[in-house]
């Protein structure tokens, strides 16, 4: 898969360190993933979830929630939102 954009993640981790290397990890595996539909997703991560047009994953033990979009057609995802789980609960990002 082609991830937009890595520098979500740096810029995010950016004084959350304890958020870096669990989000590479998750970097890492979706780079050589070629999934096709959220069963192969969950695959690789058992508790992706959809949230309308979003794949939502849980990162760091459910600290950080990492938001994309998945176009399986042409094998990219795109990151929306990197939320800590406080923000995520408030919502503001489903607008």
């Amino acid at each position: 898969m082609r991830i937009i954009s890595k520098p979500a993640i740096l810029k995010f981790a950016e004084g959350r360190h304890d958020a870096l290397a669990p989000l590479m990890n998750w970097y890492r595996i979706t780079r050589r993933a070629e999934w096709g539909s959220l069963a192969e997703v969950r695959s690789d991560f058992a508790h992706a979830d959809i949230v309308g047009r979003r794949t939502v994953f849980n990162i760091h033990g459910n600290n950080y929630r990492l938001i994309t979009r998945i176009n399986y057609r042409t094998k990219r995802v795109f990151i929306l939102y990197i939320l800590t789980h406080v923000e995520y609960s408030k919502g503001d990002w489903k607008q």
